[in-house]
């Protein structure tokens, strides 16, 4: 079992940065892949952003220039830089986890862009 616990989230106005943290432990069976997805109210969940194999990433493309994955492969952490946030990206922040063939999410932290 691999537990997820993302943080970092909060009240930001329109305009401004966020920094998300996610912090993977227990049983990890490598190679780890990790990344990020949102869920806004009334809606799905959709990709912000992951690595993929090779430790490439791939973006949404709403976040693209905006948003940056970036990783700690030595200590299980992943990270989202959040820049120019808008009305639109106010969602629960999941982060994800995929190792030994199966998927894990974390709890979710709420991301509230708003004046």
């Amino acid at each position: 079992q691999v537990q997820l616990v993302e943080s970092g989230g909060g009240l930001v106005q329109p305009g401004g940065s966020l920094r998300l943290s996610c912090a993977a432990s227990g049983s990890i069976i490598r190679p780890i892949t990790m990344g990020w997805y949102r869920q806004a109210p009334g809606n799905e969940r959709e990709l912000v952003a992951t690595f993929i194999s090779g430790g490439s990433t791939n973006y949404a493309d709403s976040m693209k220039g905006r948003f940056t994955i970036s990783r700690d492969v030595g200590r299980n952490m992943v990270y989202l830089q959040m820049n120019s946030l808008k009305p639109e990206d106010t969602a629960v922040y999941y982060c994800t986890a995929v190792a030994g063939g199966r998927r894990y999410w974390g709890q979710g932290t709420q991301v509230t862009v708003s004046s």
